[in-house]
């Protein structure tokens, strides 16, 4: 990850962050919470009146290609060549122009330190996810842990195709950062709302981790419970007294209370 300061050479003060993952090619603005709809930049000021510092990621994106040369400009080969670049490439750009705008004073400046405030924020970053038909289990970087109903979300921008749409909803995964969860990687669902709208759980990460070390048996370990081969297994599955907790993993897993509950 790249971070840069986005600094007002005109008013000499700092407006926040810039953090770049490389990998996902993926900008993520982090505003101070000292802004104003009026000392915002101007992209940003409808979240900041709204008390949104943490900008989504494609609002970011909008906010770089403000200030780089455009991908479908008319000379970009020539463009390309003259800063020897094999490919078009929006950081690299960025960089070059230190972020600067013809309607703004702003620039960034690289820096080798992730901002205190940013690491405060990214405490309530997402760090796993569960996905069920109904709801959405999140488990935050601090420790809480949040369950959140797809209906408490349906006011978010195309999160009600999630629930119509058992594909998308599938494709659900914890996004850059842990800043969202993102759906087809379209569709982003941002860890603030996931965790203001959730509802508290008095578990936590650890403890479904546990869960998993001391209740799932494979193939192997539930004949060997049983005491019978994988044919008998397998009998017992296709008579429903034996449900597969995952397949295709080399076997099959279980819960291990299934498992017992089947024991003569």
């Amino acid at each position: 990850m790249k971070v840069y300061e986005i600094y007002d050479e005109e008013n000499n003060i700092s407006l926040g962050a810039l953090l770049y993952f490389e990998k996902e090619k993926t900008f993520i603005v982090e505003l101070l919470s000292s802004l104003d709809e009026w000392t915002a930049p101007l992209l940003f000021t409808g979240f900041v009146k709204d008390g949104i510092y943490t900008i989504p990621r494609d609002i970011s994106f909008l906010w770089v290609k403000e200030r780089i040369i455009p991908n479908g400009r008319q000379n970009i080969g020539a463009i390309l060549n003259n800063h020897r670049m094999k490919a078009y490439d929006e950081m690299k750009f960025l960089e070059i122009g230190m972020g600067k705008c013809s309607h703004d004073s702003l620039i960034i400046r690289k820096t080798e330190d992730i901002p205190e405030f940013v690491r405060k924020r990214m405490k309530g970053n997402l760090k796993e996810c569960l996905i069920t038909d109904d709801y959405i289990i999140c488990f935050f970087a601090d420790g809480m842990v949040k369950k959140v109903r797809f209906t408490d979300l349906e006011d978010i921008k195309d999160t009600a195709k999630i629930m119509r749409n058992p594909g998308l909803r599938n494709s659900g995964k914890v996004g850059t950062g842990g800043y969202y969860i993102t759906f087809n990687d379209s569709i982003d669902v941002p860890a603030t709302e996931l965790k203001k709208r959730g509802r508290s759980l008095d578990v936590s990460l650890d403890d479904f981790k546990l869960f998993v070390k001391k209740n799932i048996y494979d193939t192997q370990q539930a004949c060997s419970e049983l005491e019978c081969s994988r044919q008998n297994l397998s009998y017992l599955v296709r008579e429903g007294l034996l449900e597969q907790a995952k397949e295709n993993v080399k076997g099959s897993l279980y819960l291990k209370g299934d498992v017992l509950k089947n024991k003569w």
